[in-house]
């Protein structure tokens, strides 16, 4: 390990500077105040979304990220999430989210071995039950 640090050349090469050589992160970043909330409900979900269709190997044919109990708990925060937000949100950005969530929980469903009772599913107790 040294004690040297590291050059002026290098900081300001990692993004804009304040001329002192340290970046300027508030140029370089958006303003959380400035995000709607809309926009952050709906990454967090697409996010979600996404997680648990990988994990339940819809990303590709015999895919090796198969992890039902992995895709259990990301479909179960992902229907809390767009139950508790759907009043907020609207249904022009609530819908296909909803459309998304019961998709995963049919492809859930269809990929358990031992199927759970209906009610019994994945977010099934924030959106009741999921019927094919």
């Amino acid at each position: 390990m040294t004690d040297a640090t590291p050059s002026d050349s290098t900081s300001a090469s990692a993004g804009p500077s304040d001329g002192a050589g340290a970046p300027d992160y508030d140029e370089m970043t958006r303003d959380i105040a400035d995000v709607p909330a809309v926009e952050v409900i709906t990454t967090v979900a697409v996010h979600l979304l996404s997680a648990a269709a990988v994990n339940l190997g819809l990303d590709k044919p015999d895919s090796e990220h198969k992890d039902l109990d992995e895709a259990r708990k990301l479909i179960t925060a992902l229907a809390g999430l767009v139950t508790a937000s759907a009043t907020e949100i609207s249904s022009f950005h609530a819908a296909p989210l909803r459309d998304g969530l019961k998709s995963l929980q049919l492809a859930f469903r269809e990929a358990s071995i031992v199927p759970d009772e209906p009610g019994q599913g994945p977010g099934e107790k924030f959106t009741g039950p999921v019927y094919a």
